[in-house]
């Protein structure tokens, strides 16, 4: 297999080219000018030997070859600037990672990261979301918030919440019809499904996820669960809810702000406790630094936590 690779420069600006279809939008990305990126492609296809883009009216779309291309180097290309990132954090003495799912990020910290960054303007943080458990050992990330792992090593932890987990919907799917107004009524409801079989941490997790478990520990255990959407990504599940298209298992700490602005309720009025939770962790290296010690200060008070060190559960 040969190992001969064509411009990184026209890599660079093709992967930019293919997210935005749009030269324009690319080059203001790329710090360059539109002819400059447009002059970047030709000569990467001229490399491959064909197109890469064409044009179908007044809009841009991908090739095959161009579809392909976008497929492989999208994700190779966010990582290396999430690694450039984290390198730069590292530079900086008021600056940190913290690492956790996308889906926390997304539902729960970014929402409240604001009151962070107005009490702490000196202080940048850089959310880095990720379904994998980083090595924090080694300095990858600062702080992170875990869900669900038990065994967190040598690192310091404080249980920010024991989780709930309720069935969640969009508003006009209880109202119907059909209405919903009991549990029997999910073995003809739409259920959606956030795969974890992919992730190696969540040994402890997948079996609350599954909606046969839940409803046996709702008491509902002759109730079958009803078919629907499946998700890797659990923030494509929620607003797959949100859009009013099935019922979603989900904490109400987590979803706190999407059921306060109603767009998300429990029909069934309960939930189920589990025996996991979310745990922010940090290495004592890392907690001696004051950004970092101020921000694990500032989220333990938005979690509501008191005393805050917890044992492993």
């Amino acid at each position: 297999m040969s190992s001969w690779l064509p411009s990184l420069n026209g890599l660079r600006a093709f992967e930019s080219v293919s997210r935005h279809l749009n030269y324009r939008k690319a080059a203001e990305e790329l710090h360059v000018s539109p002819g400059a990126a447009n002059q970047l492609v030709r000569k990467l296809e001229d490399a491959l030997g064909g197109p890469l883009l064409e044009k179908k009216g007044r809009k841009l779309v991908l090739t095959p070859i161009g579809a392909v291309g976008r497929e492989g180097l999208s994700l190779p290309f966010r990582q290396i600037a999430d690694t450039v990132e984290r390198m730069r954090a590292m530079t900086s003495a008021q600056r940190f990672v913290v690492t956790t799912t996308p889906s926390f990020a997304a539902s729960w910290l970014v929402p409240r990261l604001e009151r962070f960054k107005e009490a702490n303007p000196g202080i940048d943080v850089l959310i880095d979301s990720t379904p994998q458990i980083v090595d924090m050992e080694v300095g990858v990330a600062d702080v992170g918030i875990r869900f669900g792992v038990k065994d967190h090593g040598d690192l310091t932890f404080f249980r920010l919440f024991d989780e709930e987990l309720c069935a969640f919907c969009s508003p006009r799917l209880v109202e119907g019809p059909p209405e919903i107004t009991s549990l029997d009524h999910l073995e003809d409801a739409k259920l959606l499904r956030w795969d974890l079989t992919q992730f190696h941490w969540a040994e402890n997790t997948r079996k609350w996820n599954y909606w046969k478990h839940w409803l046996t520990k709702m008491g509902a255990e002759s109730v079958t669960p009803g078919d629907g959407l499946r998700f890797s990504d659990y923030n494509l599940a929620v607003q797959s809810a949100v859009a009013g298209q099935g019922f979603i298992i989900g904490s109400p700490r987590v979803l706190h702000d999407l059921i306060e602005a109603k767009l998300l309720v429990n029909p069934f009025g309960r939930g189920v406790a589990t025996d996991i939770g979310y745990d922010l962790v940090v290495n004592e290296v890392a907690l001696e630094r004051a950004e970092v010690a101020a921000f694990v200060s500032w989220i333990m008070t938005e979690a509501g936590v008191v005393t805050g060190h917890s044992d492993p559960v």
